[in-house]
């Protein structure tokens, strides 16, 4: 005898698709971006991790990318890609305020030369001047009166040369007329350290400041605990 034929359970309607999340745009990248990554290519040439045919073939590739996320990738191999170890907490950069303002110093060299170094108070501006002469300022163990000290620089058939210590932040730019002025920007890793600036133009002369290598200005909390007997 023939089985009769079970009916057949209708199916389960099927559960509705979920609909998939857009994905995240990748970040483009910045100006800044590529620069800074640049900047850690150079130190990696310099310091020997790349030769110079794998440096010019990763910064090549670091003005072509368009996101950051194709930046990432020419560094992740250098140790200067990978965050540094967190500083320890330190007090508070502290200025020699206490004694009388200082007034503004105007230093001029006409068919001569003047110096200004070793230990003295600086004042919120300085002026200098020369012309076919040289005017040389060494701030590498100065006394800042303040955070901010701007100094004025010109240069007519002549030269102006200042040195600032390696842990202040250096800044400014100015004009050159058929002559040189240059600033080598520094950044200080103390967001309280001293901040020079330097302005002006050099008309068929030199105009240049930079960090004196080895030299750093000491924390001035020391030197007033040392002073106090402290």
């Amino acid at each position: 005898m023939d089985l009769e034929k079970q009916p057949q359970k209708p199916a389960a309607p099927a559960a509705p698709a979920t609909p998939a999340e857009p994905a995240e745009p990748a970040l483009r990248a910045s100006d800044a971006d590529r620069d800074r990554i640049a900047d850690i290519l150079r130190e990696a040439l310099a310091e020997g991790r790349l030769d110079a045919e794998e440096h010019a073939e990763r910064v090549d590739a670091v003005y072509r990318a368009k996101t950051v996320g194709e930046l990432q990738p020419l560094v992740r191999d250098l140790p200067a890609a990978r965050p540094a170890p967190e500083a320890p907490a330190r007090e508070a950069y502290a200025y020699d305020g206490d004694g009388p303002a200082v007034p503004a110093d105007r230093l001029v060299a006409v068919l001569s030369s003047t110096t200004r170094r070793g230990r003295w108070r600086v004042g919120r501006r300085t002026t200098a001047f020369a012309l076919f002469g040289s005017v040389e300022i060494d701030l590498s163990e100065a006394v800042f009166t303040q955070r901010l000290t701007t100094i004025d620089a010109v240069s007519v058939f002549g030269s102006v040369e200042v040195r600032v210590p390696e842990n202040v932040t250096l800044r400014g730019g100015g004009t050159g007329v058929l002559g040189n002025f240059e600033v080598a920007g520094l950044e200080a890793g103390d967001p309280e350290a001293p901040v020079v600036v330097i302005n002006g133009y050099a008309v068929l002369g030199n105009v240049e400041a930079r960090p004196r290598r080895g030299a750093f200005l000491a924390d001035l909390h020391h030197k007033l605990r040392k002073h106090m007997g402290g």
